[in-house]
């Protein structure tokens, strides 16, 4: 009898007339969207229709320290987050499409990750996309000042060593600039370098870390050969070659897609890898240390790249460069004039 019972409510259910279905389904998602997920925390992605905002909010979803992931951008975004919102991970997804809706993707959020912009194509530096990225991240900026003030922003938008700038300028505009909570990305110069020293020495990458200091373009980007862990030594002509492919590790894959896109899927790694660290470090984890773009005074300038460690409130600790040795020396030289003139334009953008 009860077999019965539950054969004819099996039936039941899988001959719903197409109305009840509709009502079903429409039921069913608007439950799942008013539940807000697993306990963690609250991550927006600005851009996340993109080449690098797809992947990375696809990883997002994955992580089970986010609860809420919203995903906004000016076009595509209601389409990522149909495809998302079907993963089945702890993470609800929702999609906001365009400026009007930016203070709704903002509001109430932990954690706010940027990859908006346009990215490089060949020929292009760094300082191409100044002009267009800057407005964009400026516009960005002002949404997170108004609608989540004490959230901690990840800044992947090039060119990083300017767009912070801009960012903190726009902050202090606002009266909400906090330089523990403005992160600038650099990770993915510390997995690159990570991979192609660990190529060199033949190990496992993942068991390799190489600090990465300076800034996140070009000559800006100095990798601490001397501070490699495990301990190594190289060669004159390997910390040459290493230094510039980990220089121009962007430039790489630039040329190698021909026209079709820059570092999106290792920059979406990276990303991630770093948003991890922050979420870590927002539930209270101890001794979590990453290497970010962020207000400093290690050196002369206003913003630098070094370790620091993440905690509650951002980067709450922010360690200084540690033995360098003569070849590191000249490059910080190098790094910090080209660093100088990229932060001063990213401050004049705002001040002019």
């Amino acid at each position: 009898m009860e077999a019965n019972q539950r054969i004819a409510r099996i039936a039941a259910h899988l001959q719903l007339s197409n109305l009840q279905m509709e009502e079903s389904s429409a039921l069913r998602i608007a439950e799942c969207r008013a539940k807000g997920g697993s306990p963690g925390f609250k991550v927006a992605i600005l851009g996340a229709a993109g080449g690098i905002g797809q992947p990375l909010a696809m990883l997002m979803k994955m992580n089970p320290l986010v609860s809420v992931l919203h995903l906004y951008d000016v076009v595509n975004s209601p389409g990522v987050t149909a495809d998302l919102s079907h993963m089945d991970t702890g993470a609800v997804v929702r999609g906001f499409l365009g400026q009007q809706q930016l203070e709704s993707a903002l509001t109430g959020m932990d954690l706010v990750i940027i990859p908006a912009g346009v990215p490089r194509k060949p020929g292009m530096t760094r300082d191409d996309l100044f002009n267009i990225n800057a407005g964009i991240v400026k516009t960005l900026c002002e949404g997170v000042a108004k609608s989540c003030p004490n959230a901690i922003v990840n800044l992947i938008s090039n060119p990083v060593n300017s767009t912070v700038p801009i960012a903190a300028e726009v902050f202090k505009k606002a009266g909400t600039y906090d330089p523990k909570r403005l992160l600038g990305v650099t990770t993915l110069d510390v997995v690159r370098a990570n991979t192609f020293v660990a190529e060199v020495l033949g190990l496992d990458p993942r068991e390799v870390i190489v600090p990465v200091v300076g800034g996140h373009a070009g000559v800006t980007i100095l990798p601490l050969l001397s501070q490699v862990k495990p301990p190594s030594s190289f060669t004159p002509e390997e910390t040459e070659y290493l230094t510039n492919r980990i220089q121009n590790g962007g430039t790489e894959v630039v040329e190698a897609k021909a026209g079709a896109g820059s570092a999106t899927l290792s920059m979406a790694y990276a990303a991630v890898k770093f948003a991890d660290a922050c979420l870590r470090g927002l539930r209270g984890d101890a001794g979590i240390v990453e290497c970010a773009f962020v207000a400093s005074q290690v050196t002369e300038l206003p913003f630098f790249a070094t370790k620091v460690r993440l905690g509650r409130t951002g980067a709450e600790e922010v360690f200084q460069l540690g033995p360098l040795n003569e070849y590191e020396r000249v490059g910080l030289e190098k790094a910090k004039k080209e660093l100088a003139g990229s932060i001063q334009k990213g401050v004049a953008f705002i001040n002019k």
